[in-house]
Parts: C-alpha cells; sequence; structure tokens
C-alpha cells in the first residue's frame, strides 16, 4: 500500500503539470484562428483595401457607400476595434444581442456565417479569444475590463 501512495501522487502530479499545456494548446489567438476567420468572413470589406481607423472617421459616408469598413487586415489595426481607440467596436457589431437591452444583434452579427450555427460557432471563437467581451465604448469602460479583454496575438 505505501508503494501505491507516491506512484498516485507522482501520477497526480504530472496530470496537474500537463493540464495548462493541453489548455495552451487550445487556446485561441489571433493567428491560429481569427485572422483566418477575419479573412473569410470580414475581408471583402475590412481588407487591405480598406481605410484605417482614422481615414474612415474622416469619411464615413463615402466609405460606407464604398461598402468599406475600417481595415482589420492586421493585428494592429483589428486592437483599434476591441481595446484602443474604439474599444468595444467589434464586439458592439459582432454581438448576437444577448448583451444588448432590445436584444437585436449587432449590425455584422450575420457576417459571422451562413447559419445559425455557422455564426454561433465564430462567434464563441471570438468570445474566446477576446475573453472580456463588453459593448462599452473606450469613455466607458474601467481598467479592470479593459484588463479583462486577453486577445492573445
Amino acid at each position: 500500500m505505501a508503494n501505491r501512495v507516491p506512484a498516485l501522487t507522482m501520477l497526480s502530479l504530472v496530470a496537474f503539470l500537463a493540464a495548462p499545456v493541453v489548455q495552451a494548446a487550445d487556446a485561441v489567438t489571433y493567428e491560429n484562428g481569427i485572422r483566418q476567420l477575419i479573412e473569410k468572413r470580414c475581408a471583402e470589406c475590412h481588407g487591405s483595401d480598406s481605410p484605417t481607423m482614422a481615414e474612415f472617421k474622416l469619411d464615413e459616408e463615402k466609405y460606407k457607400k464604398d461598402k468599406l469598413g475600417p481595415r482589420m487586415d492586421s493585428y494592429e489595426g483589428l486592437m483599434v476595434m476591441v481595446n484602443g481607440s474604439d474599444t468595444g467596436a467589434v464586439m458592439r457589431r459582432l454581438d448576437d444581442g444577448a448583451n444588448t437591452k432590445d436584444g437585436k444583434p449587432g449590425n455584422m452579427y450575420k457576417q459571422l456565417g451562413k447559419t445559425d450555427e455557422e455564426r454561433a460557432a465564430n462567434l464563441a471563437l471570438f468570445k474566446g479569444w477576446i475573453g472580456g467581451w463588453t459593448l462599452k465604448r473606450a469613455k466607458d469602460i474601467s481598467e479592470d475590463e479593459r484588463k479583462a479583454i486577453l486577445v492573445p496575438r
């Protein structure tokens, strides 16, 4: 019986130490999931031909008429709308309505997929990557809420 305790303890220790490695390998990052999703579902209007956020704000009506939104073809460009000068913009536009008072989805939710299932799966991917999902604007977000936005590269 005495020999079993150390063996069980050793096995428990190995399992405990291995668990974070498995979880880390499964973590969504910009490079291993979000970039590909943006290329597939968003790049037509938010790709390399699109304006930066600063350019977009200078003439929003022109860009909307041209069906171009702010650039999201790089991590840095996307961060402006996740946790930068336009914090929460991505979340507000992709939200399925579960976080709004009126239950209305964001104007880009439908772009997440062709079916309800695809949209829900892609939204879950975004939410997992972002972490601290918030519809608040930069001026309204607390420091703790800002820190909860993870967005691993």
